[in-house]
């Protein structure tokens, strides 16, 4: 993504919808780039569930993405889920261009120094953003799994492990693989 849609493809000032600016928001700050729909939803909690709203959508602008949350019979539970979601299909789906030979953000060598392999928990913070990250990169070594692992400071190994842990990271990863012709990763 290069510029600033608002100002054109020149502009080189920072933008709140840039992929990787969008993971650093808050999240009332992502929440207010969101149409916000509650609904009724089929499902666990009898009565209550037919007369209250507690299913959340929400529809991100800048992305066009849409997640949903209907597993609690509480609003405020399905909404923090919904964000978690949207932050997920974010990490997933927005390819932020990244040169390779450029340094690593402190929050990625901050994660290998505390975890040497890059082990991150799913429910830490910066997760979504080393995941953004690390297919950025993957995307940016044209789906080269040891070109990406040399750049972030890894082995191959490492990094395809990390990429195995979650079925959804392992898919995409494969995908932008196939965008480059490669075979899907084993």
């Amino acid at each position: 993504m290069s510029g600033n849609a608002e100002h054109g493809p020149d502009c080189r000032r920072p933008c709140d919808h840039a992929p990787r600016r969008l993971l650093e928001l808050d999240d009332g700050r992502l929440l207010a780039q969101c149409d916000l729909d509650t609904y009724r939803a089929s499902g666990p909690g009898g009565q209550k569930r037919n007369k209250t709203s507690s299913a959340v959508r929400l529809r991100h602008q800048p992305t066009g993405l849409i997640v949903t949350a209907t597993e609690s019979r509480s609003q405020h539970e399905n909404r923090a889920r919904a964000l978690r979601r949207l932050r997920e299909a974010i990490a997933l789906t927005q390819r932020q261009p990244i040169d390779i030979t450029a340094g690593l953000p402190a929050f990625f060598t901050n994660a290998v120094a505390r975890a040497p392999g890059l082990r991150v928990n799913t429910r830490h913070a910066d997760y979504y953003l080393i995941v953004q990250l690390v297919l950025d990169l993957l995307a940016g070594a044209q789906g080269s799994v040891a070109d990406a692992a040399t750049a972030m400071g890894l082995s191959t190994a490492q990094l395809t492990r990390f990429l195995h842990c979650d079925p959804k990271l392992w898919a995409q990863a494969n995908h932008i693989r196939e965008e480059f012709s490669l075979g899907p990763l084993r």
